[in-house]
């Protein structure tokens, strides 16, 4: 596959911010960075003594050996607000939020999402515009996410939605099952190409900022044996870099630094970490992206000995994949492949009928409740043209019936970038954290990595063997038992890929979503073969905000196995709570209330207890904060006042308002023919039911003209360079920011005081049209559309 990217140098004068729109100004990527891991890293060794290992012996065709894979995940095209620390105090904190939402700035709203990078979006490297794409195998765009708000869940939310255990309080002794539960024993073997010098500082900064068990680095030398000794059962999380060769083995040479294969390595160990946060995690570093060398890594891992294998990359099929299958066979190994970003196509490695082929989806889930999913547009899937129809698809699961190829996707997770999971980004040289809201497929696969790890920890707390392929498992005992099939996965039936005939969601097995997403608890009961006992109701612990005289109302989190009943102890007089689990207080008075909900189970008797600590504050009064508002002599004014610190209605007023400038009820104020000054104008706010009154200070900047654009019509002959001129003034500014968007391939742009110079060496023939936006340093703005003409030769 290749990578198309037009790329444009613009020139940025220091007194000038010139921004250009889709493919107009983009730069390229940085070069190479060969740093090693962050000095003072422990230095531990985990291999176990002196081992004989037989390596599988598949090799790929010299035809395709040196063909490069592609790392496959999308970035939303915003820099992300840092989250809060919510759950940097309690793991849990975030659970009962709805997920962040961002909008995308509007420069930004259409960048291809697929390979985006922290660099193309701050500037230092390479952007594509949507239509862009690597082709979809029937020729069209791949799909993408086209939405112009941006959701992102953080681990807490995730872990709760797909109902994955909860995670033990920080300092908390464990047992031997809640350790199984978080991937205890086991190793995620991330394979991924070239090199993050990053790794460990991201996820460091992940963990603090989520609350997740922290990592302690280790060192492998590339001299030492393998296998390599098993992962500690009680040592917490261990993350060890290596780099492999393409025979298979180790090297102590760091490859270079690529920033879109960072940004794959970084969201592969941050969310394998967040779903088995007591798993060992080996990343597999391979020296390019060259088929050979990721499948060195593969074969690295094989030796290294029992785990999970996260590929998250992938290229087209082809009649020589099957020669490379032997590669996937290690006893004890399990392996999973992401199904690709770019809507309906089948890949290797996920088409091998040896890897568990993760596809994705579209999640929305609230904080409660069950979540709803859709298969995502941009998830592969499909019907292979080469691979034949493996044992495990047989026409007892639902909705598969009878094959004629092997069909991908076997399972699925979230992986739309606009229904995103948070990722810390740390750029080479840099400590500053940058938070992106990721997907791709090739964040359902190490999110699936880990599940294996919890179901093979599991197992081994029951003295049985690791599960290895899963697909007989998956195909045969769960998805054609029709009870089991309900409790373990959520089957998604909404949402498509493409246009073809088997491309959308249905009920049973579709090729976007496989089998479905795990319902992580019941799933993993039914992988480690442990028998179902009587559990008594979980209620989430949680803390409530309200405020005095605002009524209140909240619902219980509660897991349970049958409906419950639900009592309150210690809840002050008039908070009561309904048959659904939902509290509500009709006047709250301020103070704090420790309130235990007990939730019983109506079949087994067995009840469960949480705290829910109920914070209701004072009465407040409203509070306008003090802003700066700029108009022009002339021009009709009109601005809302913003008023936070309640909710109830409020009367406004204006003092030393300026003749004619009035406000109405809701708080807008106008100004039909404002004159030229500066204004302080002081609005008070008073809350019609507590009688609280706040105060803020309006300057009101009335200037008597603003900016203003020349720029005549540009006219050339295909071929031949055409040049033009915008000029620009903007009288009594101290700053411009000039924006300049539909500007056609290849057009550059100078500037030399106020002017700006557009510069075309070989132009297309066509008409075209800049569209110039100018703002000044009082917020005044002008917009001027520039036609460009070009005739044929």
């Amino acid at each position: 596959m290749q990578k198309i990217s037009p790329e444009f140098k613009p020139i940025h004068p220091a007194a000038w911010l010139l921004t250009a729109c889709a493919a107009t100004l983009l730069s390229a990527c940085g070069g190479a960075d060969t740093s090693q891991l962050a000095s003072g890293q422990a230095s531990s060794l985990l291999a176990s003594a002196t081992t004989t290992v037989q390596l599988d012996v598949a090799t790929l065709p010299d035809t395709v050996a040196q063909q490069a894979a592609l790392p496959l995940f999308h970035v939303a095209p915003v820099i992300l607000e840092a989250p809060d620390d919510v759950d940097a105090v309690d793991n849990a904190g975030s659970i009962r939020r709805h997920a962040h939402r961002q909008s995308v700035p509007a420069r930004m709203d259409d960048i291809a999402t697929q390979g985006l990078t922290v660099q193309a979006m701050t500037g230092s490297g390479r952007m594509r515009t949507k239509t862009m794409l690597n082709p979809a195998v029937d020729g069209s765009a791949a799909p993408l996410a086209a939405s112009s708000v941006v959701s992102t869940y953080s681990p807490a939310q995730i872990r709760a939605a797909y109902g994955l255990p909860s995670l033990p309080a920080a300092g908390t002794a464990i047992s031997a099952a809640q350790a199984a539960q978080l991937g205890a024993g086991q190793t995620i073997y991330i394979v991924d190409a070239f090199h993050d010098p990053s790794v460990v500082a991201e996820l460091a900064a992940f963990n603090q900022k989520f609350g997740l068990p922290t990592c302690t680095t280790k060192t492998i030398a590339s001299t030492a044996s393998l296998p390599l000794a098993a992962a500690s059962t009680t040592a917490g999380c261990e993350l060890a870099v290596v780099y492999n060769t393409a025979a298979g083995g180790m090297t102590a040479t760091a490859p270079a630094y690529d920033a879109g294969w960072a940004t794959e390595i970084t969201l592969d160990v941050q969310w394998a970490h967040a779903t088995a946060p007591l798993a060992r995690i080996i990343l597999i570093e391979a020296a390019d992206a060259s088929l050979n060398s990721l499948l060195g890594g593969v074969k690295l891992a094989n030796a290294m000995g029992p785990g999970a294998v996260s590929m998250s990359f992938g290229t087209n099929e082809g009649s020589w994949t099957s020669s490379v299958d032997a590669a996937f066979a290690a006893p004890n190994m399990t392996y999973l492949a992401a199904t690709g970003d770019s809507g309906s196509a089948v890949s290797w490695p996920a088409v091998s009928t040896n890897v568990l082929a993760v596809g994705g989806t579209s999640l929305t889930w609230s904080g409660t409740g069950s979540r709803t999913e859709a298969g995502w547009s941009g998830t592969g899937g499909g019907a292979s043209l080469y691979t034949a129809v493996p044992s495990y698809q047989k026409n007892t699961v639902p909705g598969l019936g009878v094959l004629a190829k092997r069909s991908v996707a076997d399972v699925a997770f979230n992986a739309n970038p606009s229904t995103g999971q948070y990722v810390a980004v740390i750029t080479p040289g840099s400590s500053t954290v940058n938070w992106v809201s990721a997907g791709g497929t090739s964040l359902s696969t190490p999110q699936w990595a880990g599940i294996v790890a919890i179901a093979n920890a599991s197992r081994a707390l029951l003295a049985k063997p690791a599960l290895g392929s899963p697909h007989a498992l998956l195909y045969g005992q769960v998805a054609s038992t029709p009870g089991t099939y309900a409790s373990a996965f959520a089957d998604i039936t909404q949402g498509s890929n493409g246009t073809c005939a088997t491309c959308t969601a249905k009920t049973g097995y579709d090729q976007p979503t496989g089998l479905g997403t795990p319902n992580v608890s019941n799933l993993i009961s039914t992988l480690s073969g442990a028998p179902v006992a009587a559990t008594a109701p979980v209620v989430t612990p949680a803390s409530i905000s309200g405020q005095a005289g605002t009524a209140l109302s909240f619902t219980v989190s509660v897991t349970a196995q049958n409906a419950v009943t639900y009592a309150l102890t210690g809840a002050p007089a008039g908070m009561v709570v309904s048959s659904t689990g939902a509290v509500t207080w009709a006047t709250p008075l301020a103070g704090t209330y420790p309130v235990t909900v007990t939730a019983k189970d109506s079949k087994t008797g067995l009840s469960g207890q949480g705290l829910y600590t109920v914070k209701v504050a004072a009465q407040s009064a409203p509070v306008i904060a003090a802003a700066s508002i700029s108009a022009r002599v002339g021009s009709a004014l009109t601005f809302t006042v913003p008023v936070t610190g309640t909710t109830n209605p409020v009367t406004y007023a204006l003092t030393g308002a300026p003749a004619g400038m009035a406000i109405s009820t809701s708080g807008v104020v106008t100004w039909a023919k404002p004159l030229a000054g500066t204004y302080a104008v002081t609005i008070t706010a008073k809350d019609t039911k507590t009688g609280l009154s706040g105060q803020g200070v309006i300057t009101v900047k009335v200037a008597t003209s603003g900016p203003s654009i020349v720029a005549p019509a540009m006219n050339g002959v295909a071929g031949k360079l055409l040049t033009g001129s915008i000029a620009i003034s903007a009288p009594g500014a101290t700053s411009l920011s000039v924006t300049i968007a539909g500007a056609p391939m290849g057009m550059t742009f100078s500037i030399s005081g106020l002017t700006i110079t557009a510069s075309w060496a070989s132009p297309v023939a066509g008409s075209y049209t800049l569209k110039v936006s100018v703002v000044d340093s009082l917020g005044l703005t002008a917009q001027a559309l520039v036609p460009i003409t070009v005739a044929a030769k």
